[in-house]
């Protein structure tokens, strides 16, 4: 960790006190204070409500930022916090750099070679990942391009025309491409397509959602953790499958009790806790993600693959993401990871009810066409037998769920 904490005072030396933010926050801090672990773990953590309430009181930007607004030269934001506001977050051309960076870091971690093509099958909005993955991957000398201005359908046959190899998209419509494929007739397992980079939801760490996406594409999932106001963070690496690779030359990560300050033994759940460190226009230090997550006990040495933090099993869940129904408390990725396993689902949606004294749950299914009338019966016995918790499984007419290109909201709360 010793580089690490070399990297984070050189940076506290560039923000403070520049960054009104940060100068607030570590107001006594000195960057010479930081020189152990022990140092750093008395550091205050930030969380996302501080930010948007920082974005609400300074607005549009907040003030984080390191320099003149004049000298940045990107925005994105988020898909929408607690409050349905998004994060705005601006970087500098040399920010930027070091988010492509990040990206070009992880391109030999998966395995791409010189020469895949890639196509990325969405209309570029504010969302960071796939505008960095893009750039990185132009500049490393990919033969890349967009699928913005077109319709799902007519991005399936550009990409079987054009034979791309390797896919960016999220889980979810990476399922809807391979849904709209099988109403075309088209076999995507015959495609030149290898690998499925998904990123942006937790599908590529829910196993039945990973085999899913496998076997409709006949390729190799690949999964990509990141967030807008952190950056590219871990990456799955092409040998060990099923759990994604931390960038520690770029990141203090920590895994700590949800909601608490203590480390948790490696090899149990806890909330990752990240620094980026050469993001010197926006930084975040210690930033609680929410995200679950468990270090991989004694991982092998993987050829290729730097010796870095591994996490079993990827993005295993969210802490605020919890649903309490009738005294259970389960997690979204849980039902998703038992939906999934039924080929004849196309889509679903969980509601959870709180007008009542009690909140309910239900889960609606939209079946495919093979689908029998038995599915929806199957579905909640499933739930039934792995989560022992009884749920309200309904399904309703084909085309009546939402489709999705980006992140996918399917947790509905009505009250």
């Amino acid at each position: 960790m010793d580089s690490q904490l070399d990297r984070l005072r050189s940076l506290l030396s560039e923000i403070l006190p520049t960054n009104q933010f940060y100068a607030r926050k570590f107001a006594g801090v000195a960057p010479a204070d930081v020189r152990t672990p022990a140092d750093f773990a008395r550091l205050p953590f930030t969380c996302k409500a501080e930010f948007a309430a920082d974005q609400a009181e300074h607005p549009p930007y907040g003030s984080t930022l390191t320099h003149a607004p004049d000298e940045y030269c990107r925005l994105h934001q988020t898909s929408g916090t607690s409050t349905g506001r998004p994060l705005r977050w601006l970087d500098t051309p040399r920010s930027w750099e070091w988010l492509l960076n990040c990206w070009t870091t992880s391109f030999p971690i998966m395995g791409l070679r010189k020469s895949d093509k890639l196509f990325f099958p969405f209309s570029f909005g504010p969302f960071l990942g796939f505008w960095s993955a893009f750039e990185a991957a132009t500049r490393a000398g990919f033969l890349c391009v967009p699928g913005g201005g077109m319709t799902s359908t007519a991005r399936l046959r550009f990409l079987l025309e054009h034979r791309f190899t390797v896919v960016f998209a999220t889980p979810t419509y990476a399922l809807h491409l391979a849904e709209l494929a099988a109403k075309e007739g088209v076999d995507l397992t015959g495609s030149a397509v290898r690998a499925v980079v998904v990123a942006g939801e937790p599908g590529g760490s829910i196993p039945a959602t990973r085999r899913r996406i496998e076997e409709v594409w006949g390729a190799r999932v690949f999964d990509h953790y990141g967030m807008t106001e952190v950056g590219p963070v871990a990456v799955e690496a092409e040998s060990t499958p099923a759990s994604l690779v931390v960038l520690e030359s770029e990141y203090i990560a920590e895994i700590l009790e949800p909601a608490g300050t203590s480390p948790v033994p490696v090899g149990d759940v806890g909330e990752l806790v990240l620094t980026n460190l050469g993001r010197v226009g926006s930084p975040v230090i210690r930033y609680r993600t929410g995200d679950l997550v468990k270090a991989a006990v004694n991982p092998p040495p993987v050829p290729g693959v730097p010796n870095w933090l591994r996490l079993d099993g990827g993005v295993l869940g969210r802490a605020d993401d919890m649903i309490h129904v009738r005294g259970n408390n389960l997690y979204p990725t849980a039902i998703e990871a038992i939906v999934r396993r039924f080929p004849q689902v196309t889509e679903f949606r969980i509601v959870v009810d709180e007008s009542g004294p009690l909140p309910d749950l239900r889960l609606d299914v939209e079946p495919s066409p093979a689908a029998g009338p038995e599915l929806a019966e199957a579905v909640a016995r499933a739930i039934r037998d792995e989560l022992l918790f009884r749920v309200d499984v309904t399904p309703v007419p084909p085309g009546t769920l939402p489709r999705f290109e980006m992140k996918a909201r399917r947790v509905v709360r009505c009250s």
